[in-house]
Order: C-alpha cells, then sequence, then structure tokens
C-alpha cells in the first residue's frame, strides 16, 4: 500500500514552554519545589528582621 496521503511533513521543533505544560512531573516539581523555596526565603527575612533584645 502506498498512502501518498499521509506524506510526513518535516517535524517543526516544540517550544520549550509547552513541552513544560505537557509534563506532569516538571508541572509537580514546579509546584512543589517553588511554594517550598519562596516559604524557605520568607522565613529567613523574618528571622533576619527579628529585633535582637537588649
Amino acid at each position: 500500500m502506498n498512502d501518498e496521503s499521509s506524506d510526513v511533513q518535516p517535524s517543526e521543533r516544540v517550544p520549550t514552554f509547552q513541552r513544560i505544560l505537557d509534563n506532569p512531573f516538571i508541572l509537580l516539581f514546579i509546584g512543589v519545589v517553588f511554594p517550598a523555596v519562596f516559604y524557605i526565603i520568607w522565613g529567613i527575612v523574618e528571622i533576619v528582621n527579628i529585633p535582637i533584645a537588649p
């Protein structure tokens, strides 16, 4: 069988942002790591801002 209508076109490069959004494991990693890093940095800033007892 020779299907001339199913010619394979040259594959286009998938954009990076689309590859990130299509991968559930990357989304899970981002969803866990970003809030964790944010809260750690927020906690460090809060500790640094505690006034020293006289």
